[in-house]
């Protein structure tokens, strides 16, 4: 029996004196004083607080976290995007049983509102009709103290994307300076971090049999705080909030021990002084097994936004995911600008064929399904298992990893589940056609010894024209520091992709995406880069310049001028012309580019790339 049902087998003993439970199979949560009127409910267990829209979709925490708690007996109650500049909205669903739960949405709030460039976005995905300002800078702070303002005693507990890459010090690219975590500024009373489905059942039963929040502070995957270290044992000293403020070497420094152990098999509880108290991370919670991911999947799900919003034309997030499937969770991959291995873990873990079957029969019933699943997959859509067997008794190997700079002698590949639930599911009658669109890791696919026959077979049936991959550079020193394979693997998996392609009859391209100024390229990088692409005859109409966001590798990077897995240092592009000078000479090819890249080149003394010849970039200046 699974942690989640041995849950719901409790359910009954819960409400005594309340209605029987209430079904909500066919019902979206209580957003109002009307739905808790229809319930015949006095007062809710939990409340969550949202920075998102209310969307009743698997692919949003807020929705995923009530419908846990709710299929456990407890009643949960959500107020979606509060305004923050009273404390009336934060009462209108009355004070909880038990704790509010603050969350900033499926996005950080400085990234929902703020482009790498620092100006402000005009349009909010998550929002109802895309429209901004919805939700205050810092949702999770300016939110919590609200509640504090509202229900002094009400214990709030923290989560979410935001919250968890900000549970330690942490560099702010928008202030541009290290901030203490963020469980002392929201002032609340604990963090649950990464996905947190067991970790909050765990919370909620504690505080349901009567013990105090306080007490709670022993569980894997929450950090809080404490006054003294007397209870604690077996823990690693981080360098200090001041430390990471003042110096740049032990930002980096925290970071590597940081990183190194976040592991639920062996990594240890975490401590770091902030002032006269301290900041206590436990060790990662365990990712959920099949059983509980198929459980969580299988909850009564509306699987759209709230018809409050119809109105104004519904949320835009709900497009991209509407139509799809999750499979899996985790990453091993651990390319350093991604945030995911320090929150979902490096452990993959998978759903059922017979789960993703049960809920791709879901989206056939929705009325406007058209035949087509947009996606099946998650962080890494060909990441099924975890990377090898030994990691679910020792953990993932400290100080290494699976699959940079070259793939572990141990790596177990074997895309055979993958590919046959594909197929099972294009199989379904109504279906047209299922497309791969999150990504795949062309080194782990070249990897099996079946690469052929499964790019084959992604060709044939689950590209729509285009495949994206991400290379993200051409320079080895840049892909050394991005923690990403060299250039020449991703060739191989171009020259396999057109071939395949070829001998199928069919027409069809890869996508690949590149990034710019990430830490460690130089200028003379970035011209390596647009030679690469000249050759390919690639001509990207979009770059991603590096984000600095909370909580990845190559934000420390980029914040401390130190590779943390080395201490050694790094360059850094910082200045906004230096950074535009890369970003143009990825595109190049664009006419308005052509007198930054000029100037790029002649810095570097490239002039040899300037003229009317076969390798020139630009034309010379008129």
């Amino acid at each position: 029996m699974t942690k989640l049902t041995a849950q719901q087998n409790r359910q009954n003993d819960r409400h005594i004196g309340d209605k029987e439970l209430f079904n909500s199979r066919d019902q979206f949560m209580v957003i109002s004083q009307a739905d808790l009127k229809q319930r015949g409910w006095q007062q809710l267990d939990f409340i969550i607080i949202s920075g998102d829209a209310y969307l009743d979709h698997p692919s949003f925490g807020t929705a995923i976290i009530a419908r846990v708690l709710e299929d456990a007996g407890f009643k949960v109650g959500i107020i979606a995007q509060p305004d923050w500049q009273t404390t009336a909205d934060f009462k209108k669903l009355g004070q909880p049983k038990y704790a509010f739960l603050v969350t900033a949405g499926n996005m950080d709030s400085m990234v929902n509102h703020f482009s790498v460039s620092k100006n402000r976005r005009k349009y909010d995905n998550y929002s109802p009709g895309g429209k901004s300002g919805l939700r205050p800078d810092r949702a999770t702070i300016v939110y919590s103290n609200r509640l504090k303002e509202a229900y002094a005693d009400t214990p709030i507990i923290i989560g979410g994307i935001e919250a968890s890459l900000r549970r330690f010090a942490y560099y702010d690219y928008w202030d541009d300076q290290v901030r203490r975590s963020i469980l002392f500024d929201s002032r609340a009373d604990l963090l649950v971090y990464g996905m947190g489905e067991n970790t909050i059942l765990k919370i909620a039963e504690n505080l349901a049999a009567g013990l105090e929040i306080k007490y709670i502070n022993y569980l894997p995957g929450t950090a809080f705080i404490a006054d003294d270290l007397d209870s604690l044992y077996n823990y690693q000293m981080l360098p200090g909030y001041k430390e990471v403020k003042q110096n740049k070497k032990q930002y980096a420094y925290a970071y590597q021990l940081e990183y190194l152990e976040q592991d639920p098999v062996r990594g240890k509880q975490l401590v770091q002084v902030h002032g006269s108290r301290y900041l206590v991370q436990n060790p990662p919670a365990e990712p959920l097994n099949q059983a509980e991911l198929d459980h969580v999947y299988s909850l009564p799900y509306q699987r759209n936004y709230h018809p409050i919003y119809e109105a104004v034309g519904g949320v835009p997030a709900i497009k991209e995911v509407k139509f799809s499937l999750l499979s899996s969770r985790g990453c091993f991959g651990a390319c350093s600008f991604c945030a995911i291995s320090f929150h979902q873990g490096k452990m993959v873990t998978s759903r059922s064929l017979e789960s993703l079957l049960a809920e791709a029969k879901k989206i056939i019933a929705l009325p406007d399904f058209k035949g087509y699943i947009h996606d099946l997959g998650g962080p890494t859509a060909n990441f099924r298992q975890p990377s090898c067997s030994k990691q679910l008794s020792r953990g993932m190997c400290r100080g290494k990893e699976c699959l940079f700079p070259d793939p572990c002698q141990n790596l177990e590949v074997d895309h055979s589940e993958y590919f046959a639930i594909l197929k099972a599911i294009r199989k379904l009658p109504e279906v047209k056609k299922v497309f791969v669109r999150s990504g795949i890791r062309f080194d782990y696919l070249l990897e099996d010894k079946e690469s052929r026959k499964y790019l084959q077979e992604l060709a044939a049936n689950h590209v729509s024209g285009q495949l994206k991959v991400a290379p993200e550079h051409a320079a080895a020193r840049v892909l050394n520091y991005m923690g990403k394979p060299e250039i020449a693997v991703f060739d191989r998996f171009r020259e396999l992709f057109y071939q395949v392609n070829e001998e199928l009859g069919m027409e069809q391209y890869l996508i690949p995406y590149f990034i710019s100024s990430h830490p460690g390229s130089r200028l003379e990088d970035a011209v390596q880069l647009a030679e690469y692409l000249r050759d390919i005859n690639h001509h990207p109409d979009q770059v991603q310049d590096f984000y600095p966001t909370p909580g990845t590798m190559a934000t420390a990077m980029y914040y401390s001028g130190y590779d943390p897995r080395t201490l050694e240092k790094v360059y850094t592009a910082r200045s906004s012309t230096a950074k535009k000078m890369q970003r143009a000479l990825l595109q190049y090819h664009k006419k308005r580019n052509h007198k930054l890249v000029r100037q790029a080149l002649k810095q570097v003394n490239r002039t040899d790339l300037i003229g009317y010849h076969k390798k020139a970039l630009v034309p010379p200046a008129h």
